[in-house]
């Protein structure tokens, strides 16, 4: 019996993406490249059945359910890009990118189209490398 090889978090996510619409993978695609070119240390999988990405340097010990390693989440629900933030309320986003007041200390920012996500890449990534001196390591 031949064994399926396991596909590595990478080719997870890329399969998602081919599966999505059009319009919608576009879009994907161009955040995606914007979220990992913020930093070596960010990495990617699918997480809650949609795109994810996270730390992936050493951290201190901390209880999984406290998400701290999580930077973004995408919720892909009925063709909505939404990227939450788990912890975003840590940082002092400045430019008004981060919204939402969630008691959990979430932080979410919406993408309509292709044009705003590029647009609003260097935010996206700046929000990213302060994200990540935040880190408890």
């Amino acid at each position: 019996m031949a064994q399926t090889a396991k596909l590595t978090d990478e080719e997870q996510v890329t399969a998602h993406i081919q599966k999505l619409e059009p319009g919608l993978r576009e879009i994907i695609r161009g955040l995606r490249q914007i979220i990992l070119a913020a930093d070596k240390e960010v990495g990617e999988r699918i997480k809650w059945n949609n795109p994810s990405f996270y730390y992936t340097g050493e951290m201190k010990p901390f209880d999984p359910r406290e998400y701290k390693r999580e930077i973004i989440v995408f919720n892909l629900f009925k063709n909505r890009i939404m990227l939450v933030f788990p912890s975003g309320a840590k940082l002092n986003d400045t430019t008004g990118f981060l919204e939402g007041e969630y008691k959990d200390g979430r932080r979410i920012h919406v993408f309509k189209d292709i044009d705003e996500v590029k647009s609003k890449a260097p935010i996206l990534q700046g929000i990213i490398q302060k994200w990540l001196t935040l880190v408890e390591k």
